[in-house]
């Protein structure tokens, strides 16, 4: 199983904590690369010799939200070949439609409960690390 670079989008700070101790009890040392926003991201971003493995991203966020950031994502020929799932708390069907019309690689609810969380993570970041992934 390879570690992965993960570039998390998310502008909740507790949400930041849970995913990186998530990720910090698991065998693999996956990388993760934080940004509050989609602004921010499109910043890490810019620097197409470090692009990450995978995208996790919220959907509602300040500046450019999810999707608006996920249409910037898919029109650029380089950026748009990095798998970018939706990790999210909004089951709202337009939003599911609307991510999967624009091309994202998975739509994944956030649970409550945190052991629920964690199997998820787990689970999402390994099929993530078993996949051959484009490299840039």
């Amino acid at each position: 199983m390879k570690n992965l670079n993960i570039l998390l989008v998310e502008d909740d700070m507790i949400e930041l904590m849970k995913f990186n101790r998530v990720v910090s009890s698991l065998e693999a040392k996956h990388n993760v690369i934080e940004a509050n926003n989609g602004e921010d991201a499109l910043k890490v971003l810019e620097d197409k010799t470090n692009l990450p493995d995978i995208i996790l991203l919220d959907l509602n966020m300040p500046k450019i939200n999810g999707l608006e950031f996920l249409q910037i994502l898919k029109s650029d020929d380089v950026l748009k070949y990095i798998p970018a799932i939706v990790l999210t708390t909004s089951n709202n069907d337009k939003d599911l439609v609307e991510c999967y019309k624009i091309g994202i690689a998975g739509y994944v609810l956030k649970p409550l409960k945190y052991e629920e969380y964690v199997s998820k993570i787990e689970n999402l970041l390994s099929y993530w690390s078993l996949n051959e992934l484009k490299k840039h």
